[in-house]
């Protein structure tokens, strides 16, 4: 999202700042005359609609969670917006039930290692990623609640896989990254009934609608940023509520590929756009525990 906002490609909510950054950790200094619940000097994170990249930021009490204890401050910014977003993506979108398959795209992304933990957590059967190399996906599947099965889309045609795996059957919901090079793919990855959600831009020219009425297939597109201050709210009090303890209890987590200095940034975006990164890229301000994630 940072980079495609930063090359001018991101449409920004109306009254946003144009300022980089929707996550963060760092402490309180201020709260509104109404808030409650929340107190100055308390160590939080957050997702906010912009200005992560500030020193400092304002944002709505909804949007901010408490810091799990046995995290640092790197690792706990790397929380909201991966795991808040794959959390809507799952559990609000697709509503992933038990015993369910899943096949997650980009699967080394934030989100994305994010989304394989969730499907675990979750009781996903078999929980099928894609990535660009066997590194990725051996990283994917090492993880403690990680991929039951690796896809190398540069070599393997993952519409095939997934049918070897699921007998035939498909899977019963898919997270796409990726956008129109993907679309006939995963409609014929999908289970009857399946459903879809798509996280990316995208312009599908053809579309054979007969496929998706045959197996009753659902696709829906979803965006966090753009969304109310009340549904963000709603999103991250239930995530929080059903997820805040196993991250405190260490059973989910979170992978930062690197840390850099906040001089540093122009380098983090050339390894995100290189596709380098396996997890969270941070950035520390100096002399603060404030961290930003991107």
């Amino acid at each position: 999202m940072d980079i495609i906002q930063r090359q001018g490609e991101y449409p920004l909510p109306p009254g946003v700042t144009d300022i980089l950054g929707v996550e963060f950790s760092g402490t309180i200094e201020e709260i509104g005359s109404d808030v409650s619940g929340l107190d100055v000097g308390q160590e939080v994170i957050g997702l906010a609609y912009g200005g992560a990249y500030a020193e400092y930021l304002t944002l709505s009490a909804g949007n901010i969670m408490p810091k799990p204890k046995n995290l640092s401050w790197i690792e706990a910014a790397a929380i909201p917006e991966n795991f808040v977003t794959a959390f809507q993506a799952l559990r609000t979108t697709c509503e992933l039930k038990p015993g369910e398959d899943v096949l997650i795209h980009a699967g080394a992304s934030g989100v994305g290692i994010a989304a394989n933990q969730l499907a675990a957590l979750y009781g996903a059967k078999n929980i099928i990623t894609t990535a660009s190399s066997k590194e990725k996906l051996d990283f994917l599947h090492n993880m403690p609640k990680g991929s039951t099965h690796g896809v190398n889309y540069r070599e393997q045609n993952f519409a095939e896989e997934v049918a070897k795996i699921t007998d035939g059957k498909g899977v019963d919901v898919v997270v796409d990254f990726i956008g129109p090079d993907y679309w006939e793919k995963n409609i014929a990855s999908l289970a009857k009934d399946g459903r879809m959600v798509l996280l990316a831009s995208m312009s599908v020219s053809k579309v054979n609608l007969l496929t998706l009425l045959y197996k009753r297939i659902r696709v829906q597109g979803s965006t966090l940023r753009g969304r109310s201050p009340e549904y963000q709210a709603a999103l991250i009090k239930r995530l929080w509520d059903e997820c805040g303890s196993h991250f405190e209890s260490g059973e989910l987590k979170v992978y930062i590929h690197k840390t850099y200095k906040w001089t540093e940034v122009a380098e983090a975006h050339k390894e995100m756009e290189a596709s380098k990164t396996m997890g969270r890229s941070l950035w520390r301000y100096r002399n603060s525990g404030r961290q930003i994630t991107s």
